[in-house]
């Protein structure tokens, strides 16, 4: 499969989030070309803050293998990770990230940080960014405008 593909499976996880009135972002790990976990936020439906969709995706994932390290994995999510999440996805060891819409605010590889890529860490990951982003993107956007 492709990254569109599984882009696409991320953008399903990010719907059905909406539909119950969580933030719609979703979330699929992909270890040797296989789906391992997908997700979506969960934040009020588990009463967590921690519950982002990747970090749904990242325990279920550790779990299935057996191993909180989660190397040939790559993670792909519908908004650029907040700084959390970065930390996590450093912190599993996953190899590559793909993401559909940048974060202008919280966003923690480019656009108000650079943790995924930082020198400083012992780990950095590969990340692809723009993939669906504006499918990702209206669907945020079209969330929000409903709840003003």
């Amino acid at each position: 499969m492709s990254d569109l593909q599984f882009m696409e499976m991320a953008l399903q996880e990010a719907r059905a989030c909406s539909e119950v009135g969580e933030v719609p972002i979703g979330a699929v790990l992909v270890y040797r070309g296989e789906v391992l976990a997908r997700g979506g936020n969960r934040t009020i439906r588990d009463c967590d803050p921690t519950a982002h969709a990747e970090i749904v995706v990242l325990r279920e994932a550790a779990a299935k293998l057996g191993n909180y390290r989660l190397a040939e994995t790559t993670l792909y999510v519908t908004l650029e990770p907040c700084a959390m999440c970065a930390g996590a996805i450093v912190q599993a060891r996953v190899p590559q990230l793909v993401y559909a819409a940048d974060d202008p605010k919280g966003g923690a590889y480019r656009t108000c940080f650079a943790l995924l890529n930082s020198p400083k860490l012992n780990h950095q990951v590969e990340v692809t960014s723009g993939v669906l982003s504006e499918e990702a993107a209206s669907l945020l956007q079209s969330f929000f405008a409903a709840r003003r």
